[in-house]
């Protein structure tokens, strides 16, 4: 394989978002299972601790290299048909529209809001009321995230493998 500007756009692009498929995959199959069954306070601090250390400079590139490199992938690309333009097309909405906006405008501002909370402060009534009115909503939108994800990553190794026929 000649080694493209092309070809590395689209290795980088597989690569990441096939990291953020796995990161979402491992959340919703064993850690949000596993801390659900902590006690509120418990659960409520776990997923305050897991918040605040994963927004790190190698999440960032993981996360957001899907949607820089989709469209810059589809720039570099020139002789592809159109189903693998309309794949990657695809996995690109996927990604972007699943992922990225569901985290930004759903996942984001609940866990902002349970930042700002000093759990310390809080009574027992509280801390459950809290943790009833973020855990079903983050675990619905982070569905969400890890379908798209998983789709996302799908697609595009359904388009290595068209890509290759041509």
């Amino acid at each position: 394989m000649e080694l493209t500007y092309g070809n590395i756009t689209g290795i980088a692009l597989l690569l990441l978002t096939g990291l953020s498929a796995g990161l979402c995959f491992t959340w919703a199959n064993a850690i949000t299972p596993g801390i659900g069954r902590m006690d509120d306070l418990s659960f409520l601090r776990a997923f305050q601790n897991m918040n605040r250390t994963i927004v790190n400079p190698l999440f960032i590139i993981v996360f957001f290299g899907p949607f820089f490199l989709s469209p810059l992938h589809l720039y570099t690309l020139k002789n592809v048909s159109s189903e693998v333009t309309l794949l990657l097309i695809f996995a690109a909405v996927c990604y972007i529209g699943g992922v990225v906006l569901v985290t930004i405008f759903g996942n984001v501002p609940l866990n902002n809001i349970l930042d700002k909370t000093d759990l310390s402060a809080l009574s027992r009534e509280n801390l459950k009321t809290l943790r009833a009115s973020f855990e079903d909503r983050w675990n619905r939108l982070h569905l969400i995230r890890t379908v798209t994800a998983i789709i996302s990553f799908l697609t595009l190794i359904i388009t290595v493998s068209q890509s290759t026929k041509q």
